[in-house]
């Protein structure tokens, strides 16, 4: 025995008033909500492409603004330096060096605002301790 169709036409039609009341609600909240804060400038979004040489690795990003950044890092020289470019018309398109640094002793560092579970030294001193099953939670 088939269904009817007015038996299989009930839940579709319930499915979807439920379906546009859950988008009235979400389009409702999103307006009452206060946005989130803005991200910094040099956090990407979206999407970034990357590039290397022997001594170069070039990436780029999208900011929150729509500029592009190019993030530049000379491997050999160990050095690290940002760009940002705006385009648009000929007196609103930039290019910006937003900073360097040389990355030397930031590449030693051990941990810097590291939130790991575990630290670099703990870890150390485990696989110092244990070997390759230093990776076990026992502590």
């Amino acid at each position: 025995m088939s269904p009817s169709p007015d038996s299989i036409a009930r839940p579709v039609w319930i499915l979807g008033a439920g379906l546009a009341l859950v988008g009235l609600g979400l389009v409702a909240q999103s307006q009452t909500t206060n946005p989130p804060p803005p991200s910094p400038a040099f956090m990407t979004q979206g999407f970034g492409t990357s590039d290397s040489n022997g001594g170069m690795i070039a990436v780029t990003g999208v900011d929150v603004t729509g500029g592009t950044l190019l993030f530049l890092v000379d491997t050999v020289g160990r050095h690290l330096s940002v760009y940002q470019a705006q385009g648009g018309t000929s007196s609103t398109a930039n290019l910006k060096w937003i900073g360097g640094r040389n990355i030397d002793l930031d590449l030693q560092v051990d941990g810097f605002n590291d939130k790991s579970e575990i630290s670099y030294k703990e870890l150390a001193r485990r696989f110092s301790d244990n070997g390759p099953s230093a990776t076990s939670n026992e502590r």
